[in-house]
């Protein structure tokens, strides 16, 4: 298996793990320095799709380490973690992404979001708002929100067929090619944007063994939820980040649920899709720095 890309570790990180009932969950943290113990805990958590790894997050959260403790985590079944072939539901993640905070952060921590992942924290602090002391979630869905299934159809059928699905994930999630009309096409405002650092950092991930159990999942839909039953009860401080030219999930969604709860801000990042952390880097760590602060 190949080496991840240069950029997934960085300066000044070191790479842990801790246990879960579902294997090891990877994460990279700061160094401790002499002001470590005065400094808060942020906590950055990707999304999904074939590939996805907290490599997303790499052009932005080693920006933060001199003023807080920064954890970049991998999810169970994505980049460095465990990769338990099951059939992945939307408890596993709940179950574990909790796991992990109970070990990682002495306190609660600020945790800044993506997509899928953004969606489940919203339920977390839903149902344990004390576990978290701010939320900064970057287009969050549960991808059946309103009502709304954000999965293609044909793919999601395929995907739930023995031998079938593991072509599918081969052909549509782990070649190098799929992933970068992927990122192109869904993910990214502007196609020439995608970088081949980009592609490699999906690539790696995704072609990690039992990489396509989590994937599948997803595809299938065994992890949507609507959203915006959820939205209404959150009383955790928290700002939603949009791309302008999101794709499937659109600006207007967004829209949509910040009126659903009067305490919810909506920030634009304009002329950018569905990962302003990968397509718009510095933008999206500026806003970041304002919200913080």
């Amino acid at each position: 298996m190949p080496a991840p890309s240069p950029q997934y570790t960085q300066s000044g990180f070191e790479s842990l793990t801790v246990p879960t009932h579902l294997g090891t969950m990877a994460y990279q943290v700061s160094k401790p320095t002499d002001a470590s113990a005065t400094r808060e805990t942020l906590v950055f958590l990707h999304g999904f799709g074939g590939g996805s790894s907290s490599y997303e997050f790499s052009r932005v959260y080693p920006h933060f380490a001199p003023r807080y403790r920064v954890v970049a985590a991998d999810l169970i079944g994505w980049g460095l973690s465990a990769h338990p072939d099951r059939s992945y539901q939307v408890a596993d993640y709940t179950e574990t992404i909790t796991e992990f905070l109970t070990q990682v952060c002495p306190e609660p921590p600020i945790v800044v979001a993506s997509s899928l992942t953004a969606g489940l924290v919203c339920r977390l602090a839903v149902v344990a708002p004390e576990r978290f002391r701010k939320l900064l979630l970057i287009t969050p869905t549960g991808l059946s929100d309103f009502g709304t299934d954000l999965s293609a159809p044909p793919i999601t059928f395929l995907a739930g067929l023995p031998f079938v699905d593991n072509f599918i994930y081969e052909r549509f999630a782990a070649d190098r090619g799929a992933i970068r009309q992927f990122l192109e096409q869904r993910l990214f405002a502007r196609p020439e944007r995608v970088s081949e650092d980009i592609v490699d950092g999906y690539w790696w991930s995704a072609n990690q063994p039992n990489a396509e159990r989590a994937a599948l999942s997803f595809l299938r839909g065994a992890l949507s939820f609507d959203l915006a039953e959820f939205i209404p009860n959150l009383r955790t401080p928290a700002h939603f980040i949009w791309g302008a030219q999101a794709g499937f999930n659109t600006l207007e969604t967004g829209r949509k649920l910040v009126l659903l709860n009067p305490q919810l801000e909506l920030h634009v990042i304009e002329d950018c899709g569905l990962v302003p952390q990968l397509e718009k880097p510095e933008q999206t760590r500026a806003l970041l720095a304002k919200l913080l602060e």
